[in-house]
């Protein structure tokens, strides 16, 4: 099945001008000058779309979703869902990184990775992390390392909470160990091996991880920390750590990203060291609001298109080492979103070439229960 988009301005994510894609299966074949009349030769069936008045972007990648739904910290009542297909889907977001939360009693990895194989199963890309607050981690075989190592779906480990009154306290050694696992579980396996840390609103912040790397030589690329918008204190520790090397995320949950990207840049934090998640599904997390916030910028806060996009796709691609997105290239992933040039609302959605999202309907709809016993 063959795919080709005319007569859209493309992002790559950096601004190309009007240009025509063709897709062939779930790879980007060609950008650029494209005959349909020479596609329609090659008697292969093709769907073909007109872009005019539209953008074409990569497809959003997010990289912290509770997909088994977190919540339940104010008792049984407060458990939240599942993240619904038809959620992901219609915020633009074609890869999705799913990981535990504080209940690690009643979620379990096997839970979150049959989830995963879901969502792929529906046309996503769906990852996963390994482990979850906690000492000791989590894991499906046995250790960090092999989770790693022979599980597709896990490509790091997290989220591991620090400086939280819910986090379970590790020493700097017990750390160095968990992120030693995960690297080394990378190294074999190709993947990012990465350790994803939410950073709680403590006082301690990130000198966990500083001293990791002055003290046990732990390489400052293997963290990954997370809802570091929490004080401007956090975020100059978190902006440090990205002068270093490390990649580190803002979310959404509390409807300020223009705010914190804002103090981020003026404190002239490394822009292709950030990324943006949605951290849904926590009690005000959910994939609308991560795509409320990154149009926000856009409409009312004078961002460019081309400079908000890398937040969430080529960045979050780069620190989760997923080679084949992020980005619009021939040979990559045909993952990519049409928006209306005008208000940047959602058009069509196309994941790994199959397309999800048709004139801002559906087109894969969620699990349904059918009636009757």
């Amino acid at each position: 099945m063959l795919t080709l988009i005319h007569s859209g301005e493309v992002y790559t994510p950096e601004p190309i001008g009007v240009q025509s894609l063709l897709l062939a299966g779930d790879t980007i074949l060609k950008i650029g000058a494209i005959d349909p009349q020479t596609v329609r030769a090659l008697g292969v069936p093709c769907l073909t779309i007109d872009a005019s008045g539209c953008v074409v972007t990569p497809g959003l990648i997010d990289p912290h979703e509770h997909l088994i739904g977190a919540g339940g910290e104010e008792g049984f009542d407060t458990r939240l869902p599942e993240v619904a297909l038809s959620e992901i889907v219609g915020a633009g977001i074609t890869t999705v990184v799913g990981c535990l939360g504080t209940d690690m009693t009643s979620r379990h990895l096997s839970t979150l990775v049959a989830k995963v194989q879901q969502l792929e199963a529906q046309g996503l890309s769906a990852y996963m992390y390994t482990g979850g607050y906690a000492l000791p981690p989590q894991t499906l075989t046995g250790t960090v390392t092999d989770d790693l190592v022979l599980i597709a779906s896990v490509i790091g480990v997290g989220e591991f909470a620090i400086a939280d009154p819910r986090c379970s306290e590790p020493t700097p050694y017990e750390l160095a160990r968990l992120v030693s696992q995960g690297r080394a579980g990378g190294m074999l396996s190709g993947k990012a091996g990465i350790t994803h840390f939410h950073v709680g609103p403590g006082k301690k912040r990130l000198s966990l991880l500083r001293t990791l790397i002055e003290d046990h030589e732990v390489p400052i690329e293997s963290f990954y920390p997370t809802h570091i918008n929490r004080s401007e204190e956090l975020m100059d520790e978190a902006i440090e750590l990205a002068r270093r090397g490390a990649f580190v995320d803002i979310d959404t949950v509390d409807d300020d990203l223009a705010q914190w990207l804002g103090y981020y840049r003026e404190h002239d934090g490394p822009l292709d060291q950030l990324t943006v998640s949605s951290d849904a599904h926590t009690k005000n997390g959910s994939p609308a609001k991560l795509r409320r916030n990154l149009i926000g910028l856009i409409r009312e806060h004078g961002w460019t298109l081309a400079e908000v996009l890398p937040l969430a796709t080529r960045n979050p691609a780069a620190v989760l080492k997923l080679t084949r997105k992020g980005r619009l290239q021939p040979g990559l992933d045909a993952d990519l979103q049409i928006l209306r040039r005008d208000s940047l609302d959602l058009v069509h959605l196309f994941a790994r070439g199959r397309q999800l999202l048709k004139d801002g309907q559906l087109v894969v709809q969620d699990a349904q229960v059918e009636e009757g016993g």
